[in-house]
């Protein structure tokens, strides 16, 4: 089944210009045998050439081979063959027996497979005949022959026609083969098995590499969703990324402030797991509208699952600013390498008074589109007794904006100098650096307006 369901999903769907959001990516992964259940027969030689500690390390293997497919298909070793699945034994020498039907009870595999016993020749045809009979051509379960084998065919019909038959009705074959006293056919095990052999067939000189062979070849046919997982991801150049929280499953690190990487071992190779990573992203863009955080996001695994991740948006919203005050224009000087003295005329200046300068912002609330407002900002200063004394007073005009809906308009840099001419606090006249107490009022109103005078008609 491979990788069944990837997923990436923003905490927020709206923020300010400044503001950030959590950004979750997800992935779940299932083996092939949990969504697609399988019926397999194992086929266990039992020749004489079997006796001793190769009959001892099959069935060790075959054991483990049952124990891992009991947990794929479920994702626990709870003593039954899960979602659908089933498995079968046939062992042959002479002639293959049958000695189960397809059935769950992981105990009764166990136990049929300790039962066998060594001695006779060996008769692949009728192993493949047995093995094929048992899968029920009605169901639609996939289905697998797991053909075990130490020798060459001794007795018997031409294996290679039978093993043919089986393939082309829909039967996959794996062959593990042991090289034995009887020697092996390699040549023919790859004749038998699905293409490609490289992932069908396994050959070992060794009895005691059996039990991992059968564990390999299990985790083989339940198709671990997906190995060696990497996830790069960049977000868009609006965005940044704060933090990154420990993944569920893998390691994450960022790469820089826009990027990262995610590696996972493994998902989902037992049975159906999901893997999820959060990180934060701050909006760093001065525009505001309907954005994409990511630029985008890659994936690859060793299975070469296909994935795809959505591309969330986010509307971000930030504040029309209004600067109705330029700041003044400077002057460019330079200074020779070896001058120790320069003289510059920077030509004319006004002195505006002698005193303190304030520069305040206000917001103006609820601003709609098309409206020019008229902004008044009245400045006064207060004294020791509480009186209030005019500062001064701007009034300005703030543009109209075109967003399709009323929203707040910053209008920044509001200046005021002050001087230093009234005597309005306990230590004046002693330093200029006394503290002194202002108050800043602001009034605001619509320029446009749709209101029209009712125009009189006069009847007589």
């Amino acid at each position: 089944m491979g990788v069944t369901n990837s997923n990436k999903v923003i905490s927020q769907d709206r923020i300010n210009c400044e503001g950030s959001l959590r950004v979750t990516l997800a992935l779940t992964a299932a083996p092939d045998i949990l969504t697609n259940p399988t019926d397999i027969v194992l086929v266990l030689d039992r020749s004489g050439s079997m006796t001793g500690a190769p009959l001892a390390n099959m069935k060790l293997g075959a054991k483990t081979f049952i124990d891992i497919i009991d947990e794929a298909t479920d994702g626990t070793q709870d003593g039954q063959i899960g979602s659908g699945s089933r498995i079968g034994i046939v062992s042959f020498a002479d002639t293959a027996v049958e000695n189960t039907q397809l059935i769950t009870s992981v105990d009764t595999l166990k136990n049929v497979v300790d039962s066998l016993t060594a001695g006779g020749s060996t008769n692949h045809a009728d192993a493949f005949t047995k093995a094929t009979q048992l899968l029920d051509s009605s169901s639609g379960n996939a289905k697998v022959i797991v053909m075990f084998t130490d020798g060459n065919t001794t007795t018997g019909a031409p294996p290679a026609p039978v093993a043919a038959a089986a393939r082309a009705q829909g039967i996959i074959i794996y062959c593990i083969g042991l090289i034995g006293s009887d020697g092996l056919d390699i040549s023919a095990l790859n004749n038998w098995a699905t293409d490609p052999d490289a992932s069908h067939v396994a050959v070992t000189p060794d009895a005691a590499d059996l039990e991992d062979l059968f564990a390999e070849l299990a985790a083989n046919i339940s198709k671990p969703g997906a190995t060696n997982i990497e996830i790069n991801e960049m977000v868009s150049s609006d965005f940044v990324i704060t933090s990154i929280q420990s993944p569920s499953k893998g390691s994450a690190a960022m790469l820089d402030n826009r990027s990262l990487k995610w590696t996972i071992s493994e998902l989902g190779v037992t049975g159906s797991e999901s893997a999820v990573l959060d990180f934060f992203v701050r909006h760093v863009g001065q525009n505001p509208g309907t954005k994409l955080v990511n630029q985008s996001i890659t994936y690859s695994d060793t299975e070469g699952n296909v994935v795809s991740f959505p591309a969330p948006t986010v509307a971000v919203e930030c504040d029309v600013v209004v600067q109705p005050e330029a700041c003044p224009t400077p002057v460019d000087l330079e200074v020779e390498g070896c001058a120790d003295a320069v003289l510059v005329d920077l030509g004319d200046t006004y002195l505006e008074s002698q005193g303190r300068i304030i520069q305040m912002d206000v917001t103006i609330k609820n601003v709609c589109p098309g409206k020019r407002v008229a902004l008044a900002a009245i400045l006064t200063e207060v004294d020791q007794d509480g009186m209030e004394y005019q500062r001064g007073m701007k009034a300005m005009t703030i543009p109209a904006h075109s967003f399709p809906s009323c929203r707040d308009v910053l209008v920044r840099c509001i200046k005021f100098v002050v001087p230093e001419d009234l005597n309005l606090s306990q230590n004046a006249g002693k330093t200029m650096c006394v503290k002194r107490n202002f108050k800043a009022r602001f009034i605001a109103h619509n320029i446009d307006t749709d209101y029209r005078c009712c125009e009189s008609v006069l009847t007589l």
